[in-house]
């Protein structure tokens, strides 16, 4: 009894992120999300899942007035610095856009090698007007790559414009973020398959 209520509760997790191959958390304020993204790309790293995909790190700067903001690279662990001060007697920093074309870039190329899932720590300003990583979601949907992303409060009506009907959203939460991506993995469907077969 208890494996059949099992398997009822892994099919209906199934059908409802099904056909979803985009995922997002959406969040208000500051960075809620990210021990859980964090916590979710470690356990994908146990379980050998292929990742590509990139994080924003920041780290105080006692010379500025703005911490200093990386990307991440999920799959070479590489840093590169996306923010740039404005100069003398200024008081903020900017992206750089040469920076994030250039990491842009990078993701596309990984993408050629069928990473088994994309992640993306932010869908923000860059992406809600067409620029940013927006091609590179463009390119993992056509390949069949799910994705998942974040999306502050502020960007979600262009997030649904984007997204459509192929989103699903989902919590800061790693078990719930699983049930998302798992049916998705070709190994996870192929064994699933078998197992149905085998009953």
């Amino acid at each position: 009894m208890a494996d059949a209520r099992a398997n009822v509760v892994f099919e209906e997790q199934f059908l409802m992120y099904d056909a979803k191959p985009l995922a997002a958390i959406r969040y208000g304020h500051g960075p809620e999300v990210d021990p859980a993204l964090d916590a979710f790309i470690e356990q994908l790293q146990s379980l050998g899942v292929t990742m590509a995909g990139c994080v924003q790190r920041r780290t105080p700067d006692g010379g500025s007035c703005c911490p200093i903001s990386h990307l991440e690279d999920l799959a070479s662990g590489s840093h590169t610095r996306i923010t740039q001060p404005l100069g003398p007697g200024s008081t903020g920093c900017r992206l750089d856009p040469g920076a994030l074309a250039n990491a842009a870039e990078d993701l596309s190329r990984q993408l050629e090698k069928q990473p088994d899932v994309l992640i993306l720590s932010r869908f923000g300003r860059g992406e809600a007007e067409g620029r940013g990583f927006r091609p590179v979601i463009e390119r993992a949907v056509e390949l069949g790559i799910p994705v998942l992303t974040a999306v502050k409060k502020r960007y979600e009506p262009e997030w649904e414009d984007f997204s459509a009907d192929m989103a699903a959203d989902l919590p800061a939460d790693v078990a719930r973020l699983m049930d998302w991506l798992l049916p998705q993995l070709p190994n996870h469907r192929q064994n699933s398959s078998t197992e149905q077969a085998t009953r």
